[in-house]
């Protein structure tokens, strides 16, 4: 026998969407409830992710003395990551898979960062990439690559190198903590890099 259904009964059920927007706002909650009980600001929070770019960053810079290697900093603006890689014997660019502390980093949620090359307030003529002091083997340039196949694609290379004689090509990166759904005011931090480490950092700052 054959029932017919209620025209009711096509209303009962979410849609995708529906059950999206819940999800979304369930994780908003969330995470201010965590931002709460923590006893942390947003702004604390954003100060600390700072403080582990500075230290991380210095820690690389010794390593690539003591150990004579070229190493480099890549950031995804994107997707708010960032990682450190070598260079190997065959001059490739490679992620760092031998010491933890330089692993890919993700910012939380509400947290972003945003690198900076150009337009830095010490750029001069006598900078690293038009001095002798830039090597041609670290080439930023990814020619002859085949993007159609993956086993042969080479990673993007690192923005920021950090040379085996301690210096670094300059650099500023920008932390922020702009809040959608609090009361929070924004807030800002910013990483400078010149010739060489320890980094410098500014901040809370009013905006980027």
């Amino acid at each position: 026998m054959i029932t017919k259904r209620s025209p009711l009964a096509k209303h009962l059920g979410f849609s995708l969407i529906e059950v999206m927007v819940v999800l979304f706002i369930m994780g908003i909650a969330t995470s201010a409830v965590v931002l709460s009980y923590s006893g942390e600001s947003g702004e604390d929070l954003l100060k600390k992710q700072t403080q582990r770019l500075q230290v991380v960053f210095n820690m690389a810079s010794d390593y690539a003395v003591l150990n004579q290697k070229q190493l480099g900093l890549r950031v995804e603006d994107k997707d708010n990551i960032y990682y450190f890689m070598y260079l190997d014997d065959e001059q490739e660019w490679q992620k760092i898979d031998f010491d933890e502390t330089f692993n890919e980093h993700q910012l939380p949620e509400m947290y972003s960062l945003e690198l900076s090359l150009t337009d830095l307030p010490w750029e001069t003529e006598e900078s690293l990439f038009s001095s002798d002091g830039f090597d041609e083997e670290l080439s930023v340039s990814n020619e002859g690559v085949e993007i159609g196949d993956e086993e042969e694609k080479k990673l993007d290379p690192p923005q920021v190198f950090i040379f085996s004689s301690g210096e670094i090509t300059p650099f500023s990166i920008t932390l922020a903590y702009e809040p959608s759904f609090s009361n929070d005011l924004p807030s800002y931090y910013r990483v400078d890099g010149q010739d060489s480490t320890p980094l410098t950092v500014e901040g809370p700052l009013d905006e980027p």
